[in-house]
């Protein structure tokens, strides 16, 4: 079955270490940032089955990492092509850089607000709990696997994302709903956030 494209919008630390991940997995990475293709030409270069491209052919992709600082989020999804029937993960933690400022949500869950700007999309949150090197690198000294936690409400986007996860060699666990692995996942405050855990192999 061919490999499903993936698009990267916002290519700091998360971005550029997920992009690294999903080619080194054998996946085709579109990568963007807001500055534009030629400021990541570098990037893409050093990376087999990474391009470097813009925000909006990024979007095109079957599988998108929105990876933007919060104060990002507007302009990041602004004009998006259509996106039904797609995924984005979702990897904004709901913090305004450099200040680190907690911003008002009105009692919604961050990926609840990214949903209301990605009308059509099926929204899973995922890989904003970790920091950037171990993003980059699924496997583990202790020789397991390095758990990566998701939540989200179309099921069969979780699957696609679960498959995802294990092709580039990292152990996935459902959190549940948007809502409820929202909370969970949350940074700052969630239970979850930050917390770096290890599936061992098991032993016969």
């Amino acid at each position: 079955m061919k490999s499903k494209k993936i698009g990267v919008i916002g290519a700091g630390g998360i971005g550029q270490a997920f992009a690294q991940a999903a080619a080194a997995a054998g996946y085709e990475v579109m990568i963007s940032n807001r500055r534009g293709p030629e400021t990541l030409a570098a990037f893409a270069a050093g990376i087999p089955g990474v391009t470097a491209t813009d925000r909006l052919t990024a979007a095109t992709a079957d599988i998108i990492l929105l990876s933007v600082q919060w104060q990002f989020l507007e302009a990041a999804t602004a004009g998006l092509p259509d996106l039904s029937g797609k995924i984005i993960l979702d990897a904004l933690n709901p913090v305004i850089l450099p200040e680190f400022v907690i911003p008002d949500l009105g009692g919604k869950t961050s990926s609840e607000l990214v949903a209301e700007r990605v009308p059509g999309a099926a929204v899973v949150k995922v890989f904003n709990t970790l920091p950037p090197a171990l993003v980059q690198t699924p496997g583990t000294a202790q020789g397991g696997k390095r758990v990566v936690f998701f939540s989200g409400d179309d099921q069969a986007a979780k699957e696609e994302v679960g498959r995802l996860l294990d092709r580039i060699g990292f152990a996935g666990v459902d959190l549940g709903g948007l809502v409820q692995g929202g909370v969970m996942q949350h940074f700052p405050g969630g239970p979850l956030a930050g917390l770096h855990l290890v599936q061992v192999p098991e032993h016969a």
